[in-house]
């Protein structure tokens, strides 16, 4: 095996049983099931800290065990759990995946790392709304990370554009932060939970909907305001804000996969069987990058589970 050094950081091997790509609840939870099967197991995360959607999650109600857990905290203990298991390697952000005589090689922006079997748990990000001045803002008030960057503007104006649950538990939070906090939807009906809108109501934050967002404007320093047009009357409007936080869906992060020969649909999303089989034998794929996927952090648990066995069971005659 092969190892490297960079810095201070502890050496690693190259090449493993099982690599698994993304860190978030799929991943450790397939890392776990792979290493108690007896194969050699690492997860390869891009970013500093692993953890997923479930870090950067305000508030995640009723996952099993938990009534409400910070996103953060629950994120913590997965990743500790899954740290006594299997090799987290972060800052290894793959590029590409090859088939090889005895398994695949993956390309990353480091060296190459080489294994038998891969489990692609690499979830997914949120989608722009693709509107002036989201580029130009971004990090200047615009924000796609509420937990993240929330406390920036305490005692501030914001707005969240998009109404499904991520929207709502953003602005739950935040409504506990900013003087003003405002929903903008582009639906003309609520899309997240009852219980949100529930809450949303109690605390009395505005929600639009039939809400176009159509340009985020500033002072060339900073997110002054935002326009929309109501979808219903074509009148265009314009509300002043210190923040934006977009919440608008999601966007499969595959992009590493092509020429890979798993099989995706027209959004980037993996297809696999009801064993978390792609296309690809010897590549499975778990959690939110699966098509179809409910988006909860308990069945991309179940889901890291299911692959990991499925993965074991395949090829433990071979």
């Amino acid at each position: 095996m092969n190892f490297n050094i960079r810095g201070n950081e502890r050496n690693y091997e190259t090449d493993y049983d099982v690599i698994i790509i993304g860190a978030g609840a799929a991943g450790y939870s397939a890392a776990i099931y792979a290493k108690r099967s007896g194969l050699n197991v690492a997860i390869l995360e891009r970013e500093a800290v692993g953890g997923g959607n479930t870090a950067v999650s305000p508030l995640v109600e009723n996952y099993l065990g938990f009534k409400a857990i910070e996103g953060a905290d629950l994120a913590r203990e997965f990743e500790k759990h899954a740290r006594e298991y299997a090799k987290i390697i972060t800052e290894i952000e793959a590029r590409s995946i090859e088939k090889t005589s005895d398994g695949f090689k993956i390309k990353t922006n480091r060296e190459d790392f080489t294994s038998r079997y891969i489990i692609i748990t690499t979830g997914t990000t949120h989608r722009k709304i693709g509107v002036p001045g989201e580029n130009e803002y971004y990090g200047k008030g615009v924000s796609y990370c509420s937990t993240c960057d929330g406390y920036l503007f305490k005692d501030k104006r914001v707005a969240v554009i998009g109404g499904g649950n991520s929207g709502a538990i953003s602005a739950i939070y935040l409504n506990g932060i900013a003087s003003d906090t405002r929903i903008i939807s582009h639906s003309d009906r609520y899309k997240c939970e009852d219980a949100y809108v529930e809450t949303i109501k109690e605390k009395n934050i505005p929600f639009i909907l039939n809400a176009e967002t159509t340009e985020i404007i500033g002072d060339g320093k900073k997110v002054t305001g935002l326009k929309y047009t109501d979808k219903k009357t074509g009148k265009e409007n314009e509300i002043e804000v210190d923040g934006i936080f977009v919440y608008v869906g999601i966007v499969p992060q595959t992009e590493f996969l092509k020429g890979s020969g798993v099989k995706m649909d027209d959004r980037g999303f993996i297809i696999v069987d009801d064993k978390m089989r792609t296309s690809v034998p010897g590549i499975y794929a778990a959690g939110d990058v699966v098509k179809g996927s409910e988006e909860q952090i308990a069945t991309a648990v179940g889901d890291g589970c299911r692959a990991a066995i499925t993965m074991y069971t395949d090829n433990m005659h071979k």
